[in-house]
């Protein structure tokens, strides 16, 4: 008999569809959650080659902040039509009208952390037992610590200590009425491998990821876009710089990196050649040395 051989893509691709049919499988009403940078992207595109011929069977849920980069919020609803998927938002502006949460003042100001009040919210409201996510193992120490199903307690917190072992590719989805879980089909992916990814299914992907002129701020060591949410501090000008993010959040936390990488084979030889990583550029997480767990014991994505 022949053996047979994947290669590392396939494999990862072949991983990643074997969860999201274990999600479909095991819970009653999961969604995607899609933010429109390119790892939620990439999830949805994963999606769909698992179930082909047939519509994607699960909503894409979306946590408008309200500070999105305009570029995303039209990539998103353009994917949306064409997929002919449904979208379910929860809006964070909603939240601080009704008194859920209160707007952060300050000069390093973020809405943030305001996302995890709307998102349990909306997990409630439309009685969501699994939220698919784009997180990744090699993003950051917190989410190193992620199972493919992450389980979440009735207060919506995650516990890194209380996860269910995942042997010989056992998947455990049972929760108690009141708990959800987190998925993350694409866990053992890097960077690299979604950039390679992207570029051999020629995955479109918002014109914000490629080099491109921009005014911006030096802040927080990284080119934080210029926009209507950003105010200027004593010392600080804006300059006009050709630049490209690495990962995409709130227009105000998102930091880009001067770049002339603007197409795909570029962007993978530039990562390919990086010492840091992608969200060095986010203000959010230099808050303090467990800024993403804290958030995520919280329950953000």
């Amino acid at each position: 008999m022949k053996k047979y051989y994947l290669n590392y893509l396939d494999e990862l691709e072949s991983e990643a569809i074997f969860v999201l049919r274990e999600v479909w499988a095991q819970f009653e009403n999961p969604v995607i959650l899609f933010s429109g940078g390119k790892d939620s992207i990439l999830v949805t595109h994963l999606a769909k080659k698992a179930f082909y011929p047939s519509k994607i069977p699960f909503s894409l849920m979306h946590i408008d902040t309200g500070h999105n980069f305009p570029e995303t919020i039209a990539f998103r609803d353009r994917l949306v039509n064409k997929l002919g998927v449904n979208l379910l938002v929860g809006s964070v502006q909603e939240s601080i009208d009704e008194g859920r949460v209160a707007e952060e003042k300050g000069k390093n100001a973020t809405r943030n952390a305001l996302q995890i009040t709307t998102l349990l919210d909306a997990i409630e409201n439309h009685k969501i037992d699994c939220a698919i996510g784009g997180g990744r193992r090699d993003e950051e120490k917190a989410r190193a610590k992620e199972r493919f199903f992450s389980h979440r307690d009735d207060f919506g917190q995650w516990d890194p200590k209380n996860q269910r072992p995942e042997l010989w590719n056992l998947l455990n989805g049972k929760c108690f009425e009141g708990e959800h879980f987190r998925a993350f089909p694409i866990s053992n992916w890097t960077e690299m491998d979604v950039w390679n990814y992207i570029k051999r299914e020629n995955i479109e992907i918002p014109s914000l990821y490629y080099a491109h002129d921009r005014e911006v701020v030096w802040r927080s060591n990284s080119w934080i876009p210029v926009s209507e949410f950003l105010k200027l501090e004593e010392g600080e000008k804006i300059e006009r710089k050709k630049i490209r993010f690495r990962t995409l959040g709130d227009i105000t936390i998102t930091g880009g990196i001067e770049s002339d990488a603007d197409t795909l084979e570029k962007i993978a030889e530039e990562v390919a050649a990086m010492r840091k990583t992608e969200r060095g550029d986010r203000s959010d997480d230099k808050r303090s040395e467990t800024a993403m767990e804290d958030r995520k014991k919280q329950g953000y994505f």
